[in-house]
């Protein structure tokens, strides 16, 4: 909870300096730190671990019929000291039931275990009480450290209907996602992770390795996360040839249109095909099936070191003329992102855009919805693409802490934008999208952001998006471009593959940079700020002009101050977070001129003010 946040003495004192604002933690975070599975230089402690499953999935999908039918293998390791008495399992289709927010339960709906055997023994399952999106699997011989165990599951679903982050697209074209009972996280600072799966907060995995069988009717294209292994085992050879050029090009190749489905001139022409897909070390997997959507793909390089190509590829109905643009919407995002922010080439060798109705991130694959806007529709494509680094490429907690993902790839998105729109159209864009609600609603319940997200309880979208994006862009301005280049790689460098949580960015971030950043993340997570700034005075003096400004809203912000001479002619000095290093309530701030000013404004640019009226001043 919050209280536990804010008020519970950080046990090492001793690291930080003498009257510096303290970056509490509570005591499950303390612990890990003390166990040694994190360090306060950022990176993971000398003790750190995390676990590891490998999954062969065999999965049945017979459209037009939507039910989902599959088996799986799970070798699940356990690399922590601890001796687990019991698996949690998540079965995260259970949200289609109904039910988790006190609603009626929809029993038809929801994940149905057939058989469940561990380590060869078969295992009781009562589909009657398993119904939430976290069951408890008691292990009839515990699970020792550093040994592991087999699970044997067969199961089945029907796919949801209603539109949303998987289920049915049309009659014959579904995004199935979340699809398979998987073994939760365990990690070092709270164990199980039992969260619930309600709808509005996102997911937290584990890095495991997959296989997945996908069997489908003869004249149906599967897409999913990894590589595929069998092409020419399923594509006619003309098509195989086709995937295969597009990997080398930087035109989108149409590798199948809904006129060749149609003739079924595409797929190998048996009663059913099976798609055998090759997944490691990724957080999830998510597939897409259809047959009738138009198939385009191209590449790019992401890795001038190596010339690595990364494809990309975008199935659609051919109705969607935002999809036609698909591809080469990904091939610049993937270069843009791998070659300046993060400046971390794309680490995948494929991602797919497949058309449906979510809008939602997956490894290598995205669920996005039609939108007739161009400019619109490649901005969501980018900023779903934006996090291939926040959360997968980073293993972040997303349901407890999601401004550690969304808020990234809300920067991202804004970044990006500016090097495909110009400034002003993303500055406008991004104000209007993720700042104005917020800093023009009320502030009187402002959670900090640090708040884990079940726990907030006023503003969620604002502590997941915006606010978070504004700290990280502010901490950008404060540092340089060059400086926090350096310290975000020391951060993800650290913990790619891994399970950081905030104050692994903290401390990585600090020692990344060289600087102790303390009292810039307690100003911008730690409390319930907002941004309003007020000019109170200007006074001429010396070699130009001494202004007092109190910072009413508490955010320690980059601003400029524009200062219009007498002559009509304007000068912008820029003030970057650091003036608020000492005093975060009121600073005195000096502009060199040597010109006659005739008023002062203050100009905080996406970083927008609560109340701009107090943000000027006029000579007498």
């Amino acid at each position: 909870m919050i209280k536990s946040i804010l008020f519970i003495a950080f046990a090492f004192v001793g690291f930080l300096q003498a009257g510096a604002q303290t970056l509490t933690m509570p005591p499950e975070i303390q612990k890990a730190y003390a166990n040694g599975t994190r360090s306060l230089d950022g990176k993971p402690g000398k003790n750190y671990w995390q676990n590891h499953g490998r999954y062969q999935i065999a999965l049945a999908v017979m459209p037009p019929d939507n039910k989902i039918t599959g088996t799986e293998q799970i070798t699940y390791s356990n690399n922590s000291p601890d001796t687990l008495k019991g698996l949690n399992m998540k079965l995260i289709v259970n949200v289609h039931r109904g039910g988790m927010r006190g609603g009626q339960a929809d029993t038809s709906a929801g994940i149905k275990i057939d058989e469940l055997s561990i380590d060869g023994v078969r295992t009781a399952w009562d589909n009657n009480t398993a119904v939430t999106t976290n069951q408890m699997v008691g292990l009839a011989r515990p699970l020792l450290p550093h040994d592991s165990i087999h699970l044997s599951i067969a199961w089945h679903y029907n796919l949801s209907k209603r539109r949303g982050r998987d289920g049915v697209i049309d009659s014959t074209s579904f995004f199935i996602a979340y699809f398979y009972p998987r073994v939760a996280v365990y990690d070092d600072y709270r164990g199980w992770d039992e969260q619930p799966h309600t709808g509005s907060l996102e997911f937290y995995n584990d890095f495991n390795d997959y296989e997945v069988d996908v069997t489908v009717p003869g004249n149906f294209i599967v897409w999913a996360t990894g590589d595929l292994q069998n092409p020419s085992q399923v594509l006619q050879p003309a098509i195989a040839e086709r995937l295969k050029e597009s990997m080398t090009s930087d035109s989108t190749i149409h590798v199948a249109t809904a006129q060749e489905l149609h003739d079924k001139a595409v797929t190998a022409q048996n009663p059913t095909n099976v798609w055998k897909w090759s997944a490691h070390n990724v957080s999830d997997v998510a597939i897409g099936v259809s047959d009738h959507y138009d198939w385009d793909a191209g590449s790019v390089v992401v890795d001038d070191k190596t010339q690595r190509r990364a494809s990309m590829q975008a199935a659609f109905n051919d109705s969607a003329q935002d999809f036609h643009h698909s591809v080469q919407f990904g091939r610049y995002s993937l270069a843009w992102f791998s070659h300046n922010w993060p400046g971390v080439p794309y680490p995948y060798s494929k991602s797919t855009a497949f058309q449906g109705y979510a809008d939602m991130e997956y490894p290598m694959m995205i669920n996005d919805s039609h939108a007739p806007d161009l400019g619109f529709a490649e901005l969501v494509q980018d900023h779903e693409q934006a996090h291939t680094y926040f959360p997968f490429y980073m293993g972040t907690n997303e349901s407890r802490y999601a401004f550690m993902d969304e808020g990234w790839a809300t920067t991202w998105e804004y970044l990006i934008g500016i090097s495909e729109k110009g400034q002003k159209t993303a500055d406008d864009f991004y104000k209007n999208f993720r700042v104005t609600r917020w800093i023009h609603g009320p502030h009187e319940k402002e959670n900090p952001i640090i708040t884990p997200s079940p726990d907030v309880s006023f503003g969620a979208g604002n502590n997941a998006y915006g606010k978070p994006s504004l700290s990280y862009l502010a901490v950008k301005d404060l540092l340089g471009d060059k400086l926090f280049k350096k310290a975000l790689h020391n951060y993800m460098k650290n913990w790619n593959g891994k399970h950081p949580i905030p104050w692994d960015y903290f401390y990585s971030m600090s020692k990344g940079s060289g600087k102790n950043l303390d009292w810039f993340f307690y100003n911008w997570f730690y409390t319930p700020y907002y941004i309003d700034l007020a000019l109170v005075k200007a006074e001429k003096g010396g070699r130009g002009y001494a202004l007092s400004i109190k910072n009413i809203g508490g955010f320690a912000i980059p601003f400029d101050v524009i200062a219009t001479y007498d002559d009509g002619m304007s000068e912008s000095f820029h003030q970057t977070p650091k003036v608020w290093e000492k005093d975060q309530k009121e600073i005195s701030v000096r502009i060199k001129t040597s010109k006659v000013v005739k008023s002062l404004k203050l100009d905080g640019g996406i970083f927008m003010d609560a109340n701009e009226k107090d943000n000027g001043w006029k000579a007498d």
